[in-house]
């Protein structure tokens, strides 16, 4: 099984494709969060789905490289690998955030021009603003208590961490 993993981390060719995938999926299930279940994300919910964008990107590029250079697809499994390493950073923000160790600098709303009688512009505010809050859970799993952007920690720096060695056994096959 060692030997699998082993093959499968240093082949050039499949790792950026694993990693598209991986990102891929990942955002498809965030999707799926927002608009099939109705969690609606907050603004450092959205923040956490750019990196999985870049990584699709760093991803095919690395695909792209794959058959004429594999210095290339090394040095793209390692800004993968920063991307994730990232990611894993701006969740564990988030989850200190949810578990109030820290306010958010991010947290604001857009009220719309104060114009008219009270009752209307507090109407107005309440119509307009659909503002979701950073320090609250929409979910946490049942078993283990974990929302999204802690399994997003894990998951990241997991991933990150396969990156980096993907990268290393890439470059050291050169």
């Amino acid at each position: 099984m060692k030997d699998f993993i082993t093959k499968l981390l240093s082949c050039h060719r499949a790792m950026p494709l694993i990693m598209v995938f991986v990102a891929a999926a990942s955002l498809a299930m965030a999707f799926m969060a927002q608009y099939v279940f109705g969690l609606e994300p907050c603004i450092l919910c959205l923040i956490q789905r750019y990196p999985y964008a870049i990584v699709i990107a760093l991803g095919l590029i690395g695909f792209l490289f794959s058959c004429k250079c594999k210095k290339a697809v090394s040095v793209t499994m390692g800004l993968i690998g920063l991307t994730f390493l990232t990611n894993s950073a701006i969740a564990f923000y988030h989850t200190g955030v949810e578990l109030h160790w820290w306010k958010s600098f991010l947290e604001s709303c857009s009220v719309p021009k104060l114009a008219g009688n009270m009752d209307q512009i507090l109407t107005d505010i309440q119509n307009r603003t659909k503002a979701v809050r950073c320090d609250e859970i929409p979910w946490a799993d049942p078993i283990l208590n974990l929302s999204m952007a802690n399994y997003n920690v894990i998951f990241c720096l997991g991933l990150a961490v396969m990156a980096f060695i993907s990268a290393r056994l890439i470059w050291k096959k050169v």
